[in-house]
């Protein structure tokens, strides 16, 4: 009973990846070979790289890898920095109201981005900020899923460590630079793995905000390349899609040890 057991878990473990990477794989299948031996299918067709030298120039892809890098980092400086404090004061400060603001902060992950659009496409038209890349970047430096995951692992760090610190002198952001931080820095490479990869996948918002190909980012750019107006070539189209996600399937590949040890060391509970 155990082995079928087994062997169902493993089989199902296992279809379930043939599911998830069967898109990835017909992108590439289609990526390097003719658009009519990509839909059928022909096993003995000869491989080509034509069809990324072609969608590399059609559309400005360096432009549009250069804004989508800066837009994951400058969201992920200034959420490093918002969590960290507020992860702090959640964890080791004493305030009046403090469960109910954080009850406030988790109700955030209960509300969809999509409705807060109309609302901040009118608080960037206000600042200012509509067509930037810090236009599109601002509303998700608060993130409530980042205050969680920093509250969690905050609160794992020994109060002795705390104690001590504050014994040798050091003030709250003394302490929380030299000891909280350091010890943090697998839940730091946990979320920036996961916030890099969402902001880098993200179309919805981009797409309202950004109007030039100065700030669009790839997902913007791809879209408006695969665009029906342009002719649908998917082999050509497939080429430019691993073209967008090589970087993040490359981190993934790096780091996939590091992200999940980290999710396992930050002890959710």
């Amino acid at each position: 009973m155990k082995s079928l057991t087994k062997f169902m878990d493993s089989f199902g473990a296992i279809l379930l990846a043939i599911i998830w990477i069967a898109p990835l794989l017909f992108a590439f299948w289609a990526a390097t070979h003719s658009t009519s031996d990509a839909v059928n299918l022909n096993l003995l067709s000869p491989w080509t790289l034509e069809n990324f030298r072609v969608a590399w120039s059609g559309a400005p892809w360096l432009k549009y890898f250069f804004n989508t890098f800066m837009l994951v980092t400058m969201i992920l400086i200034g959420q490093f920095f918002l969590t960290t404090l507020a992860g702090f004061a959640f964890a080791q400060l004493q305030f009046p109201g403090k469960d109910f603001v954080f009850i406030l902060v988790l109700m955030q992950l209960f509300i969809l981005p999509e409705v807060l659009i109309v609302e901040n496409y009118a608080m960037v038209s206000r600042l200012g900020l509509f067509d930037s890349i810090l236009g599109v970047g601002m509303p998700y430096m608060a993130s409530a899923f980042g205050i969680f995951l920093m509250r969690q692992a905050f609160k794992g760090v020994p109060i002795e460590l705390h104690e001590a610190a504050r014994i040798e002198g050091c003030g709250l952001l003394g302490i929380l630079w030299r000891v909280y931080v350091p010890l943090a820095k697998p839940t730091y490479l946990a979320y920036a793995l996961v916030s890099v990869s969402t902001h880098w996948n993200n179309f919805l918002w981009p797409l309202i905000v950004t109007n030039s190909p100065d700030t669009r980012p790839l997902t913007v750019g791809l879209s408006i390349f695969g665009a029906p107006e342009n002719g649908v070539d998917i082999s050509i189209i497939s080429a430019a899609t691993l073209m967008s996600v090589a970087p993040l399937l490359i981190a993934f590949l790096i780091f996939q040890r590091q992200f999940v040890q980290s999710f396992l060391r930050t002890g959710i509970k």
